[in-house]
């Protein structure tokens, strides 16, 4: 302790920080080590530092002790108490290039935010200066006003190409976030009015995730970044109906994806069903594809909330198209309505008015083949 804290050099701090992770890993030393208030606080200083390595040390001190149910509580009003980890924590979100490092941060902000709610809502609220960071001693300079939203954007736009988990992360700390109305409102009142939030998530779905060249089975391996992703969007759409870019005009190409996402999980539902008759027999087996199986429900509950959403916004001329550049179809539609129905009958009634007024045949076929389906022209 005495060398750590008096440490100058990065190298030994970093090793000292490493060595106190790794015996984090114990829960007796886990548990001597959060109670310490000194080793405390001088760990929380470590955010502050510059130097990277250091800094993912510290990072994975931080999540190991918060993975500990005995001493995750010492920690978050640790962390509350010390308003200077907001500012650290976003001035790396922000400014750092380290995919490592970003990662083990994300993991750090998304358990935060997982165990304690009024401190996901402080740190919402949170946007004052205050003298922080790596600045010289000698410096007045003071760290901008962060707020937490573009500082999440800002690190997941660094880690999206490299680090699927990294992205993964980022995204559910977005997540969690809209579930909060002061959430939802940190993203859709930025000074864009949410316009580069909605512009990363369409982006991610509707051109990296689950895309056409995709098997089907990709679904399962994206299944909880893309509920994430989705349960945004879903959020920000229903809060920003006016905004232009929630504009159906903008938006067809997302629908189609929408319904990727629905079609491969229908493949995927299948080979669940032909992997649950081989493994009859073996109980963990079931446990993993039950597992599975609660995942992509999850993921087919948001979805269709969003998708019956949208549906009901579309006109004549955003039908017509959806149709000219592929992404409406009797294919297509069929596997919407399959999902939608009966729980979202209203949003299905309503978009299948509109198509009727732009591709009649398509309607009229559509209703054959959904019978619970009662149009009148």
């Amino acid at each position: 302790m005495g060398v750590f804290a008096k440490s100058k050099c990065p190298r030994l701090t970093e090793i000292c920080v490493g060595i106190l992770g790794n015996m984090a890993c114990f829960q007796d030393i886990c548990m001597s080590i959060s109670k310490d208030e000194n080793l405390g606080q001088v760990l929380l200083q470590r955010l502050c530092d510059s130097d990277s390595p250091t800094l993912l040390e510290t990072s994975r001190l931080l999540l190991t002790c918060l993975s500990q149910p005995e001493v995750a509580n010492v920690w978050v009003e640790r962390i509350r108490e010390n308003p200077s980890v907001y500012d650290c924590v976003c001035f790396i979100m922000s400014s750092s290039t380290n995919v490592e490092l970003l990662v083990k941060v994300g993991e750090v902000v998304d358990k935060l935010f997982d165990l304690d709610e009024e401190l996901m809502l402080s740190w919402i609220k949170n946007g004052t200066c205050r003298s922080v960071g790596p600045s010289v001693d000698d410096s007045p300079e003071e760290l901008p006003d962060f707020k937490i939203v573009p500082c999440i954007l800002e690190a997941a736009k660094q880690v999206r190409s490299d680090n699927p988990e990294g992205l993964d992360v980022y995204m559910h700390i977005l997540q969690l976030l809209t579930t909060v109305d002061e959430g939802i409102e940190a993203i859709v009142q930025a000074p864009d009015g949410g316009k580069e939030t909605w512009s990363l998530l369409y982006d991610l779905v509707c051109h990296e995730l689950c895309q056409p060249d995709d098997p089907p089975v990709i679904v399962q391996e994206q299944k909880t970044v893309l509920a994430s992703i989705l349960s945004v969007l879903s959020a920000m759409f229903a809060s920003q109906t006016e905004q232009e870019y929630t504009k159906m005009r903008k938006n067809m190409p997302l629908i189609g994806s929408l319904i990727r996402v629905l079609q491969y999980m229908e493949g995927c539902g299948k080979r669940s069903v032909d992997n649950s008759k081989e493994a009859e027999q073996q109980e963990t087996g079931r446990t993993d594809l039950n597992e599975k199986d609660f995942h992509l429900k999850i993921l087919k509950d948001i979805c269709c909330e969003l998708l019956s959403n949208m549906l009901q916004e579309l006109t004549k001329e955003n039908t017509l198209e959806g149709l000219h550049q592929g992404h409406l179809n009797e294919q297509t539609c069929s596997s919407a309505f399959q999902n939608l129905l009966p729980l979202y009958f209203a949003s299905v009634e309503s978009f299948l008015e509109v198509l009727r007024e732009a591709d009649q045949t398509l309607a009229d076929n559509l209703e054959k083949r959904f019978p619970s389906l009662k149009v009148h022209a």
